[in-house]
């Protein structure tokens, strides 16, 4: 009796060990797989943080540009502004060159290629 005894403990043992194995071969593979996953996903954060980085410089450009934009916009709304009482208040001729304008004068000693350097406000 005790013979057969140790024998079913041996096979339950035996069992036991090979459903242990197939657990662990089974825990092996999926470690592989959520390795790899794990190395994809610090792949796209990696070039999302690129991504973003670039997207951030980009909209600091922007706004610079945005602002510089804003700024001429105010000043050539002033320079209208300005041209205008001039013609109302009769110092300024209708009939006057476009070149001894104030629009085609350069900004802060500042001349773009489309404006003449020579004129100054």
């Amino acid at each position: 009796m005790k013979n057969q005894q140790i024998h079913q403990q041996e096979l339950k043992i035996s069992e036991l060990e090979k459903i242990q194995a197939e657990k662990n071969v089974y825990l092996e593979e999926r470690l592989q797989v959520l390795q790899q996953q794990n190395e994809d996903l610090k792949e796209r954060i990696d070039k999302n943080l690129a991504v973003s980085r670039q997207l951030s410089e980009e909209n600091a450009n922007l706004q610079v540009h945005v602002e510089k934009e804003s700024n001429e916009k105010k000043r050539l709304s002033r320079t209208n502004e300005e041209l205008l009482w001039r013609l109302q208040t009769g110092e300024l001729s209708p009939r006057m060159s476009p070149s001894s304008s104030p629009i085609h004068r350069p900004i802060s000693g500042q001349g773009s290629p489309a404006r003449p350097h020579s004129y100054h406000q």
